[in-house]
């Protein structure tokens, strides 16, 4: 299961959403399950990189996309953007726009999917 999350240094919300994120990929991460954060900025990987040291999300890993083909490849229409996609890399939720990921309700939602995800038995 994978939460993939695509995401700007220039986007306000998305300054709030990284530690969150990173905190679910703390608590939730694992064999099952990763926070996959994107950025598209097109000043390189530098930039994201401090972005996430300062919002203190050391626990995700720096996926760049410089072309920025990503956002519209998803047909993503807002900043942040974020998919949960099952196993098989479909598509299973989106959600445009902030959301507070490290919430019991973010958790319960993740874990759910997860645990549907798997095989009965």
């Amino acid at each position: 299961m994978v939460l993939l999350n695509i995401w700007a240094t220039w986007c306000v919300p998305c300054r709030e959403e990284m530690p969150q994120l990173n905190a679910l990929q703390a608590d939730l991460g694992g064999a099952d399950f990763e926070v996959v954060a994107i950025n598209i900025d097109k000043g390189g990987a530098e930039k994201a990189r401090t972005f996430l040291e300062e919002t203190k999300a050391t626990d995700l890993a720096l996926y760049t996309d410089p072309s920025g083909k990503l956002f519209s490849k998803l047909k993503a229409v807002g900043m942040p953007t974020t998919l949960l996609l099952d196993p098989q890399g479909k598509e299973i939720g989106r959600l445009v726009g902030p959301a507070d990921w490290a919430s019991p309700e973010a958790k319960r939602l993740v874990e759910a999917a997860i645990a549907a995800s798997k095989p009965a038995g």
